[in-house]
């Protein structure tokens, strides 16, 4: 079943990122995750947010080469300058409709200042959903 939200990323998956048998590399999904999750991190905390810890990773289907993967994701906890993300990754073959959920995990980020030294977020300051 499809989600009822916007993608935070939407790519297709390319040849230089599977290996020789088509299939996509783990890494390159992890990656884009992490890319996703990190949006969310900047937008709500209005800055520069790094990850600190990735959790529950788990591949349930293959992603192959032109398959289009959507990578979702929601704000499940803030806290004084860290945020934990919920992320999952959903691919839907090229001429087809339905999509379908290959990963998810739990990403938490630290919101950071120049120096790369935790900052607070301040509270309120973006309370709409993300």
């Amino acid at each position: 079943m499809e989600p009822r939200r916007d993608p935070v990323i939407r790519v297709t998956a390319m040849p230089a990122d599977a290996n020789a048998y088509g299939d996509i590399f783990g890494g390159w999904l992890m990656s884009l995750m992490d890319m996703g999750a990190g949006l969310i991190a900047a937008r709500h905390s209005h800055g520069r947010a790094v990850t600190v810890a990735m959790d529950g990773m788990q591949f349930h289907l293959p992603v192959k080469v032109g398959d289009e993967v959507s990578v979702y994701g929601e704000l499940r906890r803030v806290g004084r300058s860290s945020m934990t993300i919920g992320i999952e990754a959903w691919r839907r073959h090229r001429h087809e409709e339905e999509e379908v959920k290959v990963t998810q995990a739990v990403f938490t980020f630290v919101a950071v200042d120049n120096s790369g030294k935790p900052r607070t977020i301040e509270p309120g300051r973006n309370e709409q959903e993300i």
